[in-house]
């Protein structure tokens, strides 16, 4: 079976759901110790587990893994909202482990799920100890970017795969997120257009969302939570000035860029990830 972690763990042996915050929430849950959320990447056929599967032995070592399925990817959902949609993925994050009967988390999240870990960190300081993001869209004031182009090449692949998907398509699309072109293995595109073409329901309600306009710079302001910023150095769905510019603004903050490494870090460079994040959870 393709994905399963180094250690053994596969898909659907740590898979869980729950209801919760008004909808069907699908997470994994491993480990044992202090909890940390998990959430993933943004991009078609998505999940938390194709996400983090490489990496979720080491930090289960250690921590409670729960690694949770955004809203209308994976197996959460569907739901159909009108609101800035980050908002709506961190309080669903909220209501996950409230329903869990968990007080505090560390949030470690990737793309999509960086930038809700960020709103998580801004909107409920109480509930979150310490946070870590990368490869996230966060405006902070004025133009979101100030010298890389928009939308992006990674966002043009991603949005031709989201109006048609064809298993070339997804192909270009990993090559595109992924700096190691090599591992966009027909196992990966098999994966994510399976994932994708498989979920009609989640299709739907994204066809009926509308994720309305918020600037999140007064969000990233309000951040105290003690952060670790971690981008791949060639990422091509955001670009690396948009980490800087988020380091600059938080104040507890530190800023960790990975060379020949694009847009899914945990997935393509899974040893240095574990190496950084982990040495900073843990300090």
């Amino acid at each position: 079976m393709p994905f399963v972690s180094p250690g053994g763990l596969t898909e659907e042996g740590t898979s869980r759901t729950i209801e919760a915050g008004g909808m069907k929430i699908h997470y994994h849950d491993v480990g044992e110790g202090d909890p940390i959320v998990f959430l993933h990447s943004y991009g078609p056929g998505s999940t938390s587990w194709i996400t983090w599967h490489k990496v979720i032995d080491d930090f289960a070592q250690d921590f409670r893994c729960i690694m949770m399925d955004l809203p209308n990817f994976g197996r959460t959902g569907p739901v159909v909202f009108e609101e800035p949609v980050h908002n709506l993925q961190a309080r669903t994050a909220l209501a996950l482990i409230d329903a869990l009967g968990i007080e505090r988390a560390h949030f470690v999240g990737n793309s999509q799920g960086g930038q809700s870990s960020m709103v998580f960190a801004a909107h409920y300081p109480e509930r979150i100890n310490k946070l870590v993001f990368g490869g996230a869209h966060i405006a902070t004031g004025g133009d979101r970017y100030l010298l890389a182009n928009r939308p992006s090449e990674g966002s043009r692949a991603t949005r031709e795969v989201m109006e048609g998907a064809t298993r070339e398509n997804v192909r270009r699309y990993l090559r595109i997120h992924l700096d190691d072109e090599s591992l966009a293995t027909d196992e990966l595109v098999e994966y994510i257009y399976a994932v994708h073409t498989g979920a009609p329901d989640h299709e739907e309600a994204r066809q009926k969302s509308v994720s309305t306009y918020y600037d999140h710079s007064q969000d990233i302001h309000a951040v105290t939570a003690p952060t670790l910023v971690l981008h791949g150095r060639y990422d091509r769905m955001v670009a690396l000035e948009v980490s800087i510019a988020a380091f600059n603004h938080i104040d507890d903050t530190r800023l960790v860029v990975l060379n020949h490494c694009g847009h899914w870090p945990p997935y393509e460079k899974p040893r240095d990830y574990v190496s950084y994040v982990l040495s900073f959870l843990k300090q």
